[in-house]
């Protein structure tokens, strides 16, 4: 049984609307609510796909192939529904940002419970091509930007899932460290911070210490991108 406010949040987040008693039970029992520290990994069963909500926190996707090398695949933020491969090409980590709260549930049996709930209706199918269509505007990035759209595209990307406006400012809280949004976007971290010192010269971005950017023009900063 996991803890009343993550379930609680997981409810109002993921399904539609209030989903039926039984399936709401059925999730409850399935889901295992853990507590990660910052910088380390949740415990994932490698043989099964898992489905992880973010109930707090900040996580990130790290696939890992032979040789040790490992590759940043997403971020996410709290209100997001993960899905964690098993039995893939590569193995797969997640990796808490900060401090996190998880739940994390088996996801055969999710979709299993869930499958007849007008409440959860198309619910994973939404999720997974918005994934989709961040992992190809990632390819884009990775095969034809140069370093400074792909920064300007990342920066972007983060305005519109966890930017906040202040005074005409979007202001991002970034829970990564420049070394992560480099490996994620395949650019060294020296690169990444020439880039940000390039857009502060443009007078299109603010950085207050190593967290806090603000984006002063994000319409010139989506031109920069290269945004259709």
């Amino acid at each position: 049984m996991v803890a009343n406010d993550a379930f609680g949040s997981f409810l109002r987040d993921i399904p539609r609307s209030t989903p039926h008693a039984s399936t709401a039970c059925g999730l409850q029992k399935l889901a295992h609510l853990l507590p990660i520290c910052r910088g380390s990994m949740v415990p994932l069963d490698p043989t099964e796909n898992s489905l992880a909500y973010v109930a707090s926190g900040a996580t990130k996707l790290i696939a890992s192939a032979s040789g040790g090398r490992e590759q940043i695949v997403a971020f996410h933020f709290r209100g997001d529904l993960v899905s964690v491969p098993g039995n893939a090409w590569h193995s797969y980590d997640l990796c808490a940002l900060v401090d996190t709260q998880i739940l994390l549930f088996p996801a055969r049996e999710f979709i299993d419970l869930t499958r007849t709930d007008p409440a959860f209706e198309d619910i994973l199918l939404e999720r997974s091509l918005t994934a989709l269509h961040r992992c190809r505007d990632k390819a884009v990035g990775l095969g034809r930007k140069n370093a400074q759209e792909r920064l300007a595209s990342f920066l972007v990307g983060m305005a519109e899932r966890i930017g906040t406006r202040e005074d005409g400012t979007t202001i991002l809280d970034l829970p990564m460290s420049r070394r992560d949004i480099g490996d994620s976007l395949g650019l060294t971290i020296e690169t990444i911070s020439r880039q940000f010192g390039e857009l502060r010269k443009s007078g299109l971005v603010q950085t207050v210490g190593r967290c806090r950017v603000e984006l002063c023009d994000l319409a010139e900063l989506a031109k920069r991108a290269g945004h259709a």
